[in-house]
């Protein structure tokens, strides 16, 4: 059965409704109980860029991939696929996966306008360090980006998750979607195997696994969740400026509620590794601003500085909350 050998391979623990009708019940609790052993996304969103730099780098691969495996992370979550073979050798032999994110149009490089993603997904299917596509960020709050109709982009989904089952029956097809589906979202995603959720709602994004219950029996991961490290202005008991106490507080509190209810979801990707002096100004400086859309939920002052996500800053140097993840992620 196809879906069966998809989750059995990466370990994804699927509720017995989701399969009942394709098998009988006694096979429903045959292939359940051979796949009942997870592996359990604990990870990261990764995008390095250098100080003084816009494009991406992976020159600190080595150092990146040593502190993410002393933090107990076992996944990688890209925006853009990795062309370079070596960094996907060495994210396998640390005993990591990448989840691949294909975006819609980014200049012809493996991008879903061109249809040039197929040509990595059928490079890079066998690579160990694969653990599965995934299409879109979060794409339903633009459309803009789609000629003002959002279905446009439900349309290339659909395709999308089509042309790659056609290729790779092993690993999984997702899409990461801002906050909940709605209807059109789940008819045009029908074929989408897992979904991943961005997720902000202050410090209590395990808020939304009842709601997801209520409507899907499908799996899904938070592929988005956090708290930057500045405060716009002061509030809940924290100091206006850069403050890596609100930060840790965050983040105790929203991977300790996603992971107290781990048998319901399939995990959670970090934002974000390390901080993004790319975004908001002058890449030579940390900025402050740099305003992401629709994340006025981002505890603890609604206000997103894009270029304090990291949960390590730009030189590697772990902030407070490293040491909350790293107490999650490593606990027996």
């Amino acid at each position: 059965m196809k879906m069966k050998a998809m989750y059995l391979r990466f370990g994804f623990s699927i509720l017995a409704s989701f399969v009942v009708a394709a098998c009988s019940l006694e096979a429903v609790e045959e292939a359940t109980a051979e796949i009942n052993a997870p592996i359990y996304m604990k990870g990261v969103c990764y995008h390095p860029v250098a100080k003084g730099d816009t494009m991406r780098s992976f020159e600190h691969i080595d150092e990146d991939l040593a502190m993410m495996v002393d933090a107990g992370m076992n996944t990688i979550r890209t925006y853009a696929p990795i062309e370079e073979a070596e960094v996907l050798d060495k994210i396998a032999e640390q005993g990591l996966k990448v989840i691949v994110g294909f975006g819609y149009n980014q200049n012809g490089f493996y991008d879903l306008s061109s249809g040039s993603y197929l040509e990595y997904v059928e490079r890079f299917k066998d690579h160990e360090a694969i653990l599965m596509w995934e299409l879109g960020n979060e794409y339903n709050y633009h459309p803009e980006w789609f000629e003002g109709d959002i279905m446009n982009w439900y349309t290339t989904l659909k395709e999308a998750v089509d042309a790659i089952h056609a290729l790779d029956s092993e690993h999984p097809v997702a899409t990461a979607h801002g906050e909940l589906p709605d209807s059109l979202a789940f008819h045009m995603g029908a074929e989408v195997d897992i979904w991943g959720l961005n997720v902000y709602r202050w410090d209590q994004p395990a808020t939304i696994i009842d709601e997801w219950n209520a409507v899907s029996d499908k799996p899904f991961y938070f592929s988005e969740v956090g708290a930057d490290s500045y405060m716009r202005i002061a509030d809940a008991g924290f100091a206006q400026g850069p403050n890596e106490d609100a930060q840790a507080v965050a983040l105790d509190t929203i991977i300790g509620q996603i992971l107290a209810r781990q048998t319901e979801n399939q995990g959670l990707l970090l934002f974000s590794f390390t901080d993004g002096w790319w975004k908001a100004g002058n890449p030579e400086r940390q900025d402050i601003g740099g305003w992401a859309p629709k994340s006025s939920g981002v505890p603890y002052d609604g206000a997103p500085n894009e270029e304090y996500w990291g949960i390590v800053d730009i030189d590697r140097q772990p902030k407070k909350g490293w040491g909350v993840v790293l107490e999650h992620f490593t606990k027996k």
